[in-house]
């Protein structure tokens, strides 16, 4: 029988900590969805009434298959949990588990609260029974800890007692200033075993800041422990949390963690781990890490010479796991063979069909290898590359031609002195039939310092009148944008890459590159509605 451990992501929590990082409600629960869909065991959604955001995700309360955790801090000292208004917002989510951040460092009870030691045992220990009390899964993140039992083992073990005989399902050791070396965690993990709190009532909870959060987090395991906390990505505070993009698919591929441990993710469903990780990056705008562990674009890359060769005949010979149960994709350069192998996956993806020596193949990669070099990135713009590919196997139909655009933005202040930035855009296009459609649309109800922006202004004109295609185009709706530099100087190449969805709940991405980022912008609203209308079935109107 394999022993149960259990997955903790606080991606939507801790994650929140990292500097530039502010999730929407909406990007919210996307990432708690895919990390639901990947079968993590717990979700900690944040802090509860700590800011508007996090309260409104409480209260549109996703629906998961794992358990929804909020998070929070024990009592205040001189006064009862029961009567603790900050605990009584986290206690008002309603969430199955709860999980509250306590001292048990001296040095941190004594000068950042400023309260006896005793007084600190006693908040945690009421405010984890005041938990059970109430029906709730109990946490107790204990802050400090591996510091604090390096100062005073004594009263860092007192305090995790105290939250265990309260009724914690869970005390969850926490190196909260990542200090702490993995041989460390693993002595003092085994310690606190030891004392009397059992190995499945116990978790790890590392942060990066000396590159050791997932080693910690392993010795941690090895050591006894039985839950392990991390985020997508290693998002976190100062240098991050422990990288569960990296800590999963180590604990369920690798010895002997793989045959000595189940969790809630099935093998099978690391398949959609690389997805996570750049759906993520994708939300924050960030460039992905190429060097990133199982899920980056280079973590199965193979230069051409001795090791692409050895490849080509086993891929065990340079990978320690296949490319493909991470999700992920072999690379090696200049290959035409292994390009065309990854091609026809992506293909088959997209509901192409290619057989193997097409001629087409090697034509999509050329023109695929020219463009990246131009700045396009077809990782996530998936309906570009399809249309991309469509145009060289034939399978392209032209719905409408754009004759000419053209969009103006004014910035002045209006009779009442009141600075207005207004766009307006005009776009003529020409139908197969050659009849030609002109459509106006203009920003004429700025508010102050409000501006809906060229980009929209020019897709409301581009979207508005396409005649026998108006219908199929009308719920189509625009939802994320984002912009990249590829590179430096006021002349420098844009890459917009553009998110769509529709009624029918399909979500699609675009790309464009261009000096002008206008136009860039542009190509990549004509790829959507190309994309929309072909798969829509549209018929070509002549």
């Amino acid at each position: 029988m394999k022993e149960r451990l259990y997955i903790y992501d606080t991606t939507l929590r801790d994650g929140q900590q990292t500097q530039g990082v502010q999730f929407s409600t909406p990007e919210k629960m996307q990432i708690a969805a895919v990390l639901d869909g990947l079968g993590v065991d717990y979700i900690e959604g944040g802090w509860p009434g700590a800011n508007p955001t996090d309260s409104e995700f409480f209260d549109a309360r996703p629906k998961l298959k794992a358990t929804f955790a909020a998070f929070g801090m024990t009592k205040r000292a001189g006064m009862s949990a029961e009567n603790d208004d900050v605990l009584a917002a986290v206690m008002n989510a309603g969430t199955q588990a709860v999980c509250l951040v306590g001292k048990t460092h001296d040095f941190h009870v004594e000068t950042a609260l400023g309260i006896t030691l005793e007084a600190n045992t006693e908040n945690i220990s009421r405010s984890l029974a005041y938990l059970v009390a109430q029906g709730r899964e109990a946490l107790f993140d204990a802050e400090h800890f591996f510091d604090g039992y390096k100062a005073n083992p004594a009263y860092a073990l007192e305090t995790v007692k105290a939250a265990f005989d309260a009724g914690a399902r869970w005390v969850v050791l926490c190196d909260t200033n990542g200090g702490t070396l993995p041989a460390e965690i693993g002595e003092i993990t085994a310690a606190v075993i030891g004392a009397g709190i059992p190995g499945d009532h116990l978790g790890i909870h590392t942060h990066n800041d000396t590159e050791n959060a997932v080693a910690g987090s392993l010795a941690a395991i090895d050591a006894g422990a039985r839950q392990v906390q991390g985020t997508l990505n290693g998002l976190g505070e100062r240098c991050g949390n422990a990288n569960l993009t990296t800590l999963i698919p180590t604990l369920l591929l690798k010895e002997p963690y793989a045959s000595r441990f189940e969790t809630g993710i099935a093998v099978e469903k690391l398949s959609g781990l690389t997805q996570a990780s750049r759906l993520l990056d994708d939300i924050l705008n960030r460039v992905p890490v190429k060097q990133a562990p199982y899920v980056g674009a280079s973590a199965f890359a193979h230069k051409a010479g001795l090791h692409a060769s050895a490849i080509l005949k086993d891929p065990t010979t340079y990978e320690h796991v296949a490319p493909e149960v991470v999700g992920n994709s072999r690379i090696i350069p200049m290959s035409n063979q292994a390009g065309q192998s990854n091609l026809r996956r992506r293909l088959s993806e997209a509901g192409l069909s290619v057989e193997k020596g097409d001629p087409a193949l090697g034509r999509i990669l050329d023109v695929i290898k020219a463009r990246e070099a131009d700045g396009y990135s077809y990782d996530t713009a998936q309906a570009s590359f399809e249309l991309l590919a469509r145009e060289e196997l034939g399978l392209r139909e032209r719905f409408f031609e754009v004759e000419r655009y053209r969009v103006i933005s004014e910035r002045r202040r209006n009779a009442r002195g009141h600075l207005v930035v207004e766009s307006e855009a005009v776009v003529t296009v020409q139908l197969p039939s050659g009849e030609k459609r002109t459509s106006f649309f203009k920003n004429e109800h700025a508010q102050e310092m409000s501006d809906d922006g060229p980009v929209n202004a020019l897709w409301q004109a581009l979207k508005q009148d396409l005649g026998p295609y108006q219908s199929l185009i009308d719920d189509v709706r625009l939802v994320d944008f984002k912009v990249r530099i590829t590179n430096g100087g006021t002349e420098a190449v844009t890459r917009v890459i553009i998110d769509f969805e529709d009624d029918a709940g399909r979500r699609w991405a675009t790309v464009g590159v261009s000096a002008n980022i206008v136009d860039a912008s542009f190509e990549a609203l004509l790829e959507a509605l190309n994309w929309k209308l072909t798969h829509d079935g549209a018929v070509r109107a002549v």
